[in-house]
């Protein structure tokens, strides 16, 4: 006959060997943060300012980079909408890093921890505006080692001042 004690230690040793498995597998894409800057965020009529849009994604996920290897994986991408006038020049990607991940038979295209995107807004020398929200619509797909999860679009707002 088992003793009620060695019954409740066998319980307790079984749920800590299992819970780094449980806190592992509840990461989501959702753990990704997503913010966005300009610098300067205050410019004059007829520049051109630098925006970035900052993914922190967190240990144990990665993120398919813009260009994945594969056919099946979600190209991380970002549209941008500016006011009226404003345009945006080319979005700069960060360069990916190469990983062997359990769930692909070839090297996968990420990226992890601190990512940045960048891009030039300019602000036409005719701007009516005092202000203006730059809006960014970025989609990714955020994977483990063992599998990914089902792509997001997450939407970050930046404002700038126009003098």
């Amino acid at each position: 006959m088992i003793k009620h004690s060695s019954l409740s230690k066998a319980a307790l040793l079984i749920a800590v060997l299992l819970m780094p498995v449980t806190l592992y597998s509840t990461q989501s894409a959702s753990d990704v943060n997503i913010s966005g800057s300009i610098a300067p965020d205050k410019i004059k009529k007829g520049r051109v300012v630098k925006a970035r849009v900052v993914m922190d994604i967190p240990q144990g996920l990665h993120v398919q980079s813009n260009k994945p290897l594969d056919k099946f994986l979600i190209a991380t991408k970002l549209d941008v909408e500016t006011p009226s006038g404003m345009t945006v020049g080319p979005i700069v990607y960060p360069r990916a890093v190469m990983r062997d991940l359990k769930f692909s038979k070839s090297k996968v295209a990420v990226y992890e921890g601190r990512t940045s995107i960048t891009f030039p807004v300019t602000v036409p020398a005719n701007y009516s505006g005092g202000s203006g929200e730059i809006k960014g619509k970025l989609r990714f797909q955020a994977c483990n080692d063992e599998s990914c999860f089902p792509p997001v679009t997450r939407e970050v707002k930046m404002w700038l001042n126009v003098e």
